[in-house]
């Protein structure tokens, strides 16, 4: 039987770079090794409007995540299409993915996730920043009460203005800046699920990296100044380099136990870098790594072939700048 050569795309939405990074990849490992054509790409997601599913291969209409029999109807096109790898583009489903990792690879497929402990650790905020202070890394403080920020002003280690946002949220949902304590109050009470965190006002940067599924290091890494924030995304950045960021983003990943793709963002401030939030999935800035010269889903593609990736840490081009811009797909006929 033909060897599994094709890779499920899972909540792909308007992620349609992703799935064209990947049609590349496997484009190029058929040349490298000879394969009379290449593997599929398979786009999976709950709506057929998700645009990135008409620059797949094959795309598949799939229930909501949170409805019964989600994880089955997946485990089905991993047969149906005979996948070897697949990742998801949203947060809520990375936990599922962990959570049932054997579950794939008994159908041969190695889903791009990290162990279930990593992917927890990177939703819950506070874990979050236990686990940075604990491997001695600078982070925004986190307060779960009203009275630990008063104790921490009151010590002179805090003061207005700070954030709130959700100890399990994600993509930046219900992040806001508050002045003062009678406004923290009045949102603490209102939402129970809220913490508070130190205000950051130094430069902000995101990083892309992969950590090799074999042998746990960390291989690539693209590290990126915002210039631009649009609803909780990069939508203006440079490339750069440094390898004090380098070092910091290796060593943490690493001990941590992360695979595969991840997505970090990161604050220069008072001359140090400060780590604020790792997601274990491709970020939505991707593209600008791609195209400096990086290429991360053939890493991928490499381990899925049980290859070890060298490590090879910033080896892209300085200065490209990435500027985001609205596309459409347009259907007719029968696909409208």
């Amino acid at each position: 039987m033909e060897e599994n050569r094709n890779i499920l795309i899972l909540s792909a939405g308007s992620r349609n770079k992703i799935v064209q990074y990947y049609k590349k990849a496997l484009e190029k490992e058929a040349r490298e090794c000879g394969f009379p054509d290449r593997g599929k790409v398979i786009a999976a997601d709950c709506s057929p409007y998700a645009p990135a599913l008409y620059d797949a291969d094959f795309r598949e209409i799939v229930p909501r995540i949170d409805a019964e029999g989600y994880l089955e109807c997946v485990l089905a096109l991993v047969e149906k299409h005979r996948v070897r790898g697949c990742f998801s583009l949203i947060d809520p489903e990375l936990s599922l993915l962990a959570a049932n990792a054997e579950r794939f690879r008994a159908l041969g497929c190695t889903p791009m996730i990290s162990p279930p402990d990593a992917v927890e650790t990177s939703f819950h905020k506070y874990r979050m920043f236990g686990a940075l202070r604990e491997a001695g890394i600078r982070t925004p403080a986190c307060y779960r009460t009203a009275e630990e920020l008063e104790n921490a002003m009151r010590e002179g280690k805090e003061s207005f203005p700070v954030f709130v946002k959700p100890e399990d949220g994600s993509a930046s949902m219900q992040i806001r800046r508050v002045e003062d304590g009678e406004m923290l109050r009045l949102l603490l009470e209102r939402d129970r699920s809220l913490m508070i965190q130190t205000f950051m006002d130094g430069q902000e940067y995101g990083a892309d990296l992969y950590v090799d599924m074999l042998s746990g290091k960390c291989v690539s890494l693209f590290l990126k100044k915002k210039l631009k924030m649009r609803a909780g995304e990069t939508d203006k950045a440079v490339s750069v380099h440094d390898e004090a960021a380098f070092r910091l983003i290796r060593d943490f990943a690493e001990r941590i136990g992360f695979r595969g793709q991840l997505d970090m963002d990161l604050f220069l401030q008072d001359g140090g870098w400060y780590l604020s939030e790792v997601n274990p999935r491709y970020g939505g800035g991707y593209p600008h790594a791609q195209e400096s010269g990086l290429d991360m889903p053939s890493l991928y593609l490499n381990n899925l072939r049980g290859i070890e990736n060298p490590v090879n840490i910033g080896d892209y081009e300085d200065g490209v700048v990435m500027m985001k811009y609205n596309d459409v797909v347009i259907l007719r006929g029968e696909g409208a």
